[in-house]
């Protein structure tokens, strides 16, 4: 007799998120357990409900599997990013572009700079990590010379990290959204932009004004100028450099695919490095693999530098296919539906879809610890209210990446916030408040949800009496 399966209730679902609490703050708070480990127990929590509702081990493994397929592509772009970072390290690409905006550096105006370079940086990379990792260790320290508070320094830091974490079309998460979103990539970045561009206006100018009351203009530069010889010393530093982030940039927005054109600009930072850096062309392949490594003398630059490479990604994507297959079940066994299902009535303007989709991604990487737990609760639970309001998918897949990206630092025991707290050396709690771009960002976005602004329609906006008989017919 063949099982009959069902929904899970209210209960069961409340049952799934409360243990994916207890699981991240057990794992990671408490016992220090990789994060990882800590998603590929939930599977079997979820599973447990999922035993009990009539589902079989096998049906439930075909939903991790789809689940993990749906986001395959994120992880190839992964890879391909971890040898771009490697080569372009090594071709003196990244260094140049940390030299560049360093000679920007003004004591009264180091905030903005921070922001702006940590922005130009991820942009150029796609990488909050690698941002962080970089440039931002470099920000701290030059930040924690002028005697600026270091949890300020951080939120400069981590607000421009996440500009091009959420915009950069190198971007694993932007890749994501889009794919999940079922978005082209090029179009989904042109619907951030509305988002985006007043938020880093704002940002910015707030970062600049906050300089004026902490630094007096003749804070102490040397920790720059020792990062700028230390460069020079090691790296053939030249605008011609930057050629390769001018290439894969413009082959992006030609709407090449992405993939090739990422290992494209990897292969170009290899030849870079071959033509300007004095490496042999073995070696400088190597690093797409193993990433750079150089001993300076200097830890402050090795610490900035030695990085990138394939291998760099792989716990990453050890995350990523573990939050893929919680997604995955979660939806397989009916849990998103049944979100879904109690934010429909609710749901009914552009204003509290928009409100949902942040909430959700919030969710996700509140219970799930992960950008790409977010990334798939934001966009799964709401897309079918963007399709019942006829709201086109290029807002879903914008305010997804509001809710699932820009929220990952803002809790504790997520990978993000982790992250920021390990590399920076600030708690997350500490760096919360300055996290003005990230907050901005979201305002933003439900500002034009419920004024209607920059809401694009499939065909044309339903009327009341339409929303009204969609709610009747799914309820």
């Amino acid at each position: 007799m063949a099982d009959k399966k069902r929904l899970p209730t209210m209960a069961e679902v409340m049952f799934v998120l409360v243990s994916f609490v207890v699981i991240m703050y057990l794992f990671v708070a408490r016992i220090g357990l990789p994060i990882q480990l800590a998603l590929f127990v939930s599977w079997f929590v979820i599973m447990l409900v999922g035993l009990k509702i009539g589902y079989r081990y096998l049906e439930m493994q075909k939903g991790i599997l789809n689940g993990i397929n749906n986001g395959l592509e994120a992880v190839l772009v992964l890879v391909t990013v971890g040898a771009l970072i490697g080569t372009w390290i090594a071709g003196g690409i990244v260094p140049s572009i940390i030299y560049y905006g360093l000679t920007i550096i003004n004591p009264t105006i180091f905030l903005f700079a921070a922001f702006a370079i940590c922005t130009v940086t991820s942009l150029a990379t796609g990488t909050s990590f690698g941002t962080a990792g970089t440039a931002g260790i470099a920000m701290m320290g030059i930040g924690h010379s002028f005697g600026i508070p270091i949890e300020l320094v951080a939120g400069a830091v981590i607000s421009g990290a996440y500009v091009g974490d959420k915009l950069s079309p190198l971007s694993d998460t932007t890749v994501m959204t889009a794919s999940l979103s079922k978005v082209n990539l090029v179009e989904h970045i042109k619907s951030m932009l509305y988002v985006s561009t007043p938020a880093w206006i704002i940002t910015g100018i707030l970062f600049l004004l906050t300089g004026f009351f902490y630094v007096n203009g003749s804070g102490d530069l040397s920790r720059a100028e020792a990062t700028m010889d230390s460069l020079q010393t090691h790296f053939s530093v030249s605008w011609y450099m930057l050629i390769p982030a001018a290439i894969v940039i413009i082959m992006l927005a030609m709407k090449m695919p992405s993939i090739p054109t990422i290992a494209f600009g990897a292969l170009l930072g290899s030849l870079w490095a071959f033509l300007f850096q004095d490496m042999s062309m073995l070696d400088s392949i190597k690093t797409s693999y193993n990433g750079f490594a150089i001993e300076s003398g200097v830890d402050f630059i090795d610490n900035l530098l030695n990085r990138g490479g394939i291998v760099s990604m792989l716990e990453v994507i050890v995350l990523i296919l573990f939050a893929l297959g919680v997604g995955g079940l979660m939806e397989h066994i009916g849990i998103l539906q049944v979100i879904c299902n109690k934010m429909l009535s609710w749901a009914n303007n552009s204003g509290n879809v928009t409100l949902s989709t942040i909430i959700a991604g919030f969710f996700g990487n509140f219970f799930g610890g992960a950008a790409y737990v977010s990334i798939i609760t934001a966009s799964k639970i709401t897309e079918k209210n963007y399709d019942r309001l006829g709201i086109d998918r290029r807002v879903l897949s914008r305010n997804t990446e509001s809710g699932g990206t820009l929220t990952t630092p803002m809790v504790p025991w997520s990978d993000g916030g982790v992250y920021m707290a390990t590399v920076l050396g600030v708690t997350t709690l500490a760096y919360l408040p300055f996290l003005w771009f990230n907050f901005i960002a979201l305002a933003i976005a439900i500002l034009y949800g419920y004024t209607n602004k920059f809401i694009w329609y499939t065909e044309s906006e339903p009327t009341n009496q339409s929303i009204s008989e969609n709610k009747a017919i799914n309820l």
